[in-house]
């Protein structure tokens, strides 16, 4: 078997590290997700175990369906000092627009797991260059066409992610973006 993940699930303790960097004050941090998904089951267990070194709560909000979300995100929004991490599973995505707009309605920092959300209006995002990885999917087709046998050919994760901010959004949550998250971005939405 070869191919390539879509999700290391180390990205998804970085979420936590960004959120942090950025929202210094947030202590609860309530996870979008949906609980039957294996790949949000493993991008949980990162967040819980970077959590213990960063001394944050860790809430498990999402379920089956937008109403599920929107139910428990807005619930969890009304404790103090909140952020919010949105898992990158197909749930997640369908609802992309309904969870950047109840971040937003509840002031609420998120990161997000690609740029997508950002361009959507979302604070900030980490995740797979998917065009990266498109190349080196490439790379692998022209290596199999040229008679590799697939079997021989590992499984890779991705190694190229990027980093994407959106300062209108960070400036209506009332957030200064420190001057070393913004370093890193590959890219700033103004």
């Amino acid at each position: 078997m070869t191919g390539f993940l879509v999700f290391d699930y180390e990205i998804a303790a970085k979420w936590l590290e960004l959120l942090k960097e950025i929202a210094p004050s947030v202590t609860r941090v309530g996870v979008v997700r949906e609980p039957t998904n294996t790949g949000s089951i493993g991008q949980l267990a990162a967040i819980l175990s970077a959590a213990r070194l960063s001394r944050v709560e860790v809430i498990p909000v999402g379920g089956q369906d937008s109403k599920d979300v929107e139910r428990t995100v807005t619930e969890f929004a009304r404790g103090s000092n909140c952020g919010l991490i949105a898992l990158g599973t197909p749930l997640i995505y369908r609802n992309s627009n309904l969870i950047i707009t109840l971040a937003a309605r509840h002031r609420l920092p998120a990161a997000y797991p690609a740029r997508s959300f950002v361009t959507d209006g979302g604070l900030i995002g980490y995740g797979p260059d998917p065009i990266d990885t498109h190349r080196q999917a490439a790379g692998y087709v022209d290596r199999i066409l040229k008679g590799e046998n697939p079997a021989n050919l590992p499984v890779q994760a991705p190694t190229k992610c990027e980093l994407v901010i959106n300062l209108k959004t960070a400036k209506a949550l009332g957030l200064e973006m420190p001057p070393s998250v913004l370093a890193r971005a590959d890219e700033v939405i103004e």
